[in-house]
């Protein structure tokens, strides 16, 4: 806290329905995100390793499904459901996983509430 006053320091409380609707385009709209599901779920049955994905050809779906995203997180499609409507908070973990994977920082994925 070098260099600020004490008193302007305010402890940030995060908007989880915002963040729940990160997540959702998350899983809609990220490139890196639907190769990495597309990966762990197609790779025994296609024959691709994790280098195949920067050259890829087979067509993935326009986005990934609930049930999709939940099979490589290992919780059920319920659980994803209720992140994405804000039902329940995702454990850390799994945020710096949806991080990770997606190649957002943290910092993009946590949507704090306004002041």
């Amino acid at each position: 806290m070098e260099g600020k006053n004490v008193a302007d320091v305010r402890r940030k409380f995060i908007d989880w329905n915002k963040t729940a609707k990160e997540l959702r385009l998350l899983r809609l709209d990220n490139r890196n995100l639907r190769r990495y599901v597309c990966y762990k779920l197609k790779s025994e049955k296609n024959g691709c390793t994790s280098d195949d994905c920067k050259t890829c050809t087979y067509e993935m779906d326009c986005n990934i499904s609930q049930k999709e995203l939940a099979a490589v997180f290992s919780v059920s499609e319920n659980v994803v459901v209720n992140w994405e409507n804000g039902k329940t908070v995702p454990p850390l973990e799994d945020l710096l996983f949806y991080s990770e994977i997606s190649g957002v920082p943290l910092e993009e994925i946590i949507v704090f509430c306004d002041d």
